[in-house]
């Protein structure tokens, strides 16, 4: 999820966990900068943009590594405030605001690497779009009556609630992808479409409409689902994905990696005597956040090149006016599309 989200999450742990035990502000405070510590990787330069974006959520967002560094963490807050005897009470505070971060995004389909050391698979349910106001928004509330709501019990409980719910909200949003997958598959299978690898995540801000990818070997068919269409069969539409080019260069080093880190939903083209390789699950045709340039196709021996990253962005005014009317059912085509 994003960073501001992230921080409201800790704050509203810290809060929760240590109650009337310190002052709200203190463990808001903390519960913040410990919800926002594992992000801080991204000031990590790994001198290759695929890299970059696979190492992301690695070792900072590994569960063991987190609940280790809650021990000295939390010795050092306890001692700044003179609390040494509330030490047990931090570490739990902030370990809980620290390892909630990648399990919250293990909701998202980046993907997480929560099992560091023992391995860098990337894990991600997909159900939640990076940034949703109906999960942050209450944390927010939450957190500001913590620090502004004079009576401890009423801040306690407003935040309480917004925690409440925002986890109530988590659970929602699986078990809507659960459903838009089925009836995914059944609208695949309909059409006499491949159905065994599809990937459905939210559109952006909401999880009232889905974005179904289903691969296709040389081909993926992409549609939309709203919870307002009453059942109605997915239309998709299909686009080329270069599957005989990424069978012809595999043994590319930098195909490879991105071929394990999306678990197969990436597309490859050629821009003139370049390899270009496009991250399918987020965007939405023709628009994505990670494409990139991994230059020409490499001979035996060769060392493969800094690769380029690039993205295309959607209009954001068309895109927010497309999905306020599939929001409400309308079957209207996206933007980019033919009849967009």
């Amino acid at each position: 999820m994003d960073s501001v989200t992230q921080i409201l999450l800790g704050a509203s742990v810290g809060v929760a966990v240590m109650g009337r035990r310190t002052a709200l502000w203190k463990s808001a405070l903390w519960g913040g900068v410990a919800g926002l510590l594992p992000d801080l990787d991204v000031l990590m330069d790994h001198g290759d943009p695929i890299l970059n974006m696979i190492r992301h959520r690695a070792e900072s967002h590994a569960l063991l590594f987190l609940t280790l560094f809650a021990f000295p963490m939390a010795w050092g807050v306890s001692r700044l405030h003179r609390q040494p005897q509330l030490y047990g009470r931090w570490w739990w505070a902030l370990m809980l605001a620290l390892v909630t971060h990648p399990l919250l995004d293990l909701m998202t389909i980046y993907g997480t690497q929560v099992f560091q050391p023992f391995t860098d698979e990337a894990y991600g349910l997909g159900s939640m779009f990076i940034i949703d106001p109906l999960y942050s928004v209450p944390l927010l509330v939450g957190v500001v009556a913590a620090v502004c709501v004079k009576t401890v019990g009423r801040a306690l409980a407003i935040n309480g609630w917004a925690l409440a719910f925002s986890t109530a909200y988590l659970v929602w949003s699986a078990l809507a992808q659960a459903w838009v997958t089925q009836h995914a598959r059944q609208s695949l299978q309909a059409q006499g479409l491949p159905s065994q690898h599809v990937l459905v995540t939210p559109a952006p801000l909401s999880t009232l409409v889905w974005r179904v990818v289903a691969l296709d070997g040389e081909r993926f068919h992409e549609g939309f689902y709203a919870l307002l269409d009453g059942g109605r069969t997915v239309r998709f539409v299909a686009h080329e994905r270069g599957g005989a080019l990424a069978t012809q260069h595999a043994q590319h080093p930098q195909l490879q990696r991105l071929a394990r880190f999306t678990d197969g939903f990436f597309k490859v083209q050629r821009h003139q005597e370049n390899l270009v390789v496009t991250d399918l699950r987020m965007g939405q045709e023709p628009d994505y956040v990670f494409t990139f340039d991994i230059g020409p196709p490499l001979q035996a021996g060769e060392s493969h090149p800094v690769a380029e990253q690039s993205s295309r962005r959607m209009n954001v005014a068309e895109g927010l006016k497309w999905l306020g009317q599939r929001m409400l059912g309308r079957d209207v085509p996206p933007p980019g599309s033919a009849g967009g």
